[in-house]
């Protein structure tokens, strides 16, 4: 039996391949992060740039992004994944020793960063409930960019690294909490608070402990019998099943796909097989999150950005200050010494993915006007493109010992 296929169907895939085997490696060559080659080719091959001229100029629709929705939701898998191999270096035993970090220092972070930012939004005429909106989802940094930084110069098991992982994993663990708050408060529009409300939070509660049980029970048998047999083939298809799995049961539950895989991958910490899994996995993250990072750059709405510079560059730098200086002094408050203070402080500086989860979020439920949410997503988007460049501010620091001079 045959089938007809369209080439078109697979142009975005035939050209993320292109841009990761071709466009990637020459950047690399030239001192360039791949991070900022992917997302530097989502903004040239998007539909705000090369891509806006694909009706008048025809041939251009085999080099550019033709359908930007389809590759966004593969690139979540990008997180997912990435969330996975988190959960896989970590263990229950060593997230309980880390409990300070994560759930003060994370949890002190979200806190204060987003309150100050609300309170700037507030300043510039936001209702408080669109400002609480734009100050929870800015103070969301971008695990899909700094953990791999870290990893690949081996910064992940410093002072610093462990600070900044635990920021982010809280900020990670926050995510399923405030979108589960929004539709609360989507649902309940014009109402006053009622005890009654906290029950919309049950459901997802339940799924978690669901998920946690069903995975203390399942995971370590299953993947002992695929072990067992001995076939690779098989340990890598009950590899992505465990992952993808776990991310489809974690939406079903009402949580975020990413705290689902994450779960998972601490699960199947505690076994034998952790170290298999994890490189099994590895090739499909790196895949993935380079699909994540072509599909930020293509959402780079650039007739926004065109339309008000001033305004987009400026909430931007406003959002990595606020942000430094809230993790700078929390950082020190918690006991980190200056330069790792200013690590953390710069690579957590910037938004992250999870803002614009957040942010499309309110805005289908009318909880954030659209004319306000794109020009804060362009914001926070021009900010993850800062990233790179905080990164070798913080490394020209360190090396250098600059701040080591400084009292404290």
């Amino acid at each position: 039996m045959g089938t007809d296929l369209h080439g078109s169907e697979y142009g975005d895939v035939v050209l993320f391949l292109a841009t990761a085997g071709v466009v990637v490696p020459v950047l690399r060559r030239w001192g360039i992060s791949p991070i900022l080659g992917f997302l530097l080719a989502g903004v040239i091959l998007g539909p705000y740039s090369l891509g806006a001229f694909r009706a008048t100029v025809p041939w251009l629709r085999y080099v550019t992004i033709g359908n930007p929705r389809e590759m966004a939701q593969l690139a979540e898998f990008g997180v997912v994944f990435l969330l996975f191999r988190i959960g896989l270096e970590l263990s229950w035993e060593r997230l309980r020793t880390m409990r300070r970090l994560v759930f003060g220092l994370g949890g002190t972070q979200v806190l204060v960063s987003g309150a100050a930012i609300s309170a700037g939004a507030m300043g510039l005429g936001l209702d408080v409930i669109p400002a609480v909106v734009v100050g929870v989802a800015l103070a969301l940094s971008s695990t899909a960019m700094v953990m791999p930084l870290l990893a690949a110069r081996r910064r992940q098991h410093s002072r610093a690294g462990r600070a900044i992982f635990s920021v982010l994993l809280l900020q990670d663990l926050a995510v399923a909490p405030i979108l589960i708050t929004l539709g609360v408060l989507a649902a309940n529009r014009g109402e006053s608070f009622s005890p009654v409300m906290l029950l919309a939070f049950a459901p997802a509660l339940g799924g978690l402990a669901v998920l946690v049980a069903l995975g203390r029970i399942v995971l370590r048998p299953i993947m002992r019998s695929v072990a067992r047999a001995d076939v690779q083939e098989l340990f890598v298809a009950a590899s992505l099943l465990v992952v993808i799995g776990a991310g489809l049961a974690a939406a079903v539950a009402g949580i975020s796909m990413a705290l689902g895989a994450f779960i998972a991958g601490l699960l199947l910490a505690e076994t034998e097989h952790r170290k298999r899994i994890e490189r099994t996995v590895e090739p499909f993250a790196g895949l993935l999150l380079g699909v994540f990072f072509v599909s930020v750059g293509a959402s780079l709405d650039l007739s926004v950005l065109a339309a008000d510079p001033v305004l987009v560059c400026g909430i931007m730098a406003s959002v990595i200050a606020v942000n430094a200086l809230v993790v700078f002094g929390l950082a020190r408050l918690f006991g980190l010494g200056t330069t790792s203070a200013v690590e953390c402080a710069l690579m957590l500086a910037a938004s992250g993915e999870f803002a614009f989860v957040v942010l499309q979020t309110a805005m289908q439920q009318n909880l954030l006007a659209r004319s306000i949410g794109n020009t804060i997503l362009v914001a926070s988007i021009l900010s993850m493109f800062c990233i790179p460049l905080l990164w070798g501010l913080a490394a020209a620091i360190r090396r250098r010992g600059v701040v080591e001079r400084l009292p404290g």
